[in-house]
């Protein structure tokens, strides 16, 4: 499958840390779409990662689904039916919860600017996300898999950290 046989509204979904807020960029470098990262819409800037009020939150998001043309990073349930109704394809990163959890050491301890980071904040080990991660990531992984199943747009499954990178690599047709 080409990544324009995604159409122009693609959604990622997938585990924290498991990158879709970097292949969202990469696909949007290669094909021209606008990348969108709810963990940006979800979280005030220069915060520690604070939630906005959820009403701003489904403002933002549903001003962000009406355009044409977007690559959207996340998964936020709750605004999870009217994304999928505009969206054109999807993919699901399906990597393993000790993956996950490496990448966020790695971005954590070692990347000073990295892909969907908020704006003026500092990523810093919290045990909160470890906690996130490693317990209640893996419960929401399947909810994941079930919406990824039933949604009859065209799809793509990404398993593990070395496709997703061929993924970024090797899809440049579209």
């Amino acid at each position: 499958m080409k990544l324009s046989d995604l159409g122009d509204r693609i959604c990622i979904l997938g585990p924290s840390n498991s990158g879709k807020s970097t292949l969202a960029d990469a696909i949007a470098r290669k094909r021209g779409l606008t990348p969108i990262h709810l963990d940006l819409l979800f979280h005030l800037p220069n915060t520690d990662w604070v939630q906005r009020p959820r009403d701003e939150f489904i403002a933002l998001h549903d001003a962000a689904i009406a355009g044409e043309r977007w690559v959207m990073d996340g998964n936020y349930s709750v605004c999870m039916p009217q994304r999928f109704q505009r969206a054109t394809g999807l993919i699901l990163l399906d990597i393993s919860t000790p993956a996950s959890l490496l990448r966020y050491f790695r971005r954590t301890l070692f990347e000073k600017e990295r892909r969907g980071a908020l704006e003026g904040g500092r990523d810093r080990i919290k045990w909160d996300m470890i906690h996130h991660i490693a317990v209640t990531t893996p419960k929401n992984r399947s909810r994941s898999r079930v919406a990824f199943e039933q949604l009859d747009l065209p799809k793509l499954q990404l398993s593990s950290v070395r496709v997703i990178k061929k993924c970024k690599v090797t899809r440049t047709s579209g």
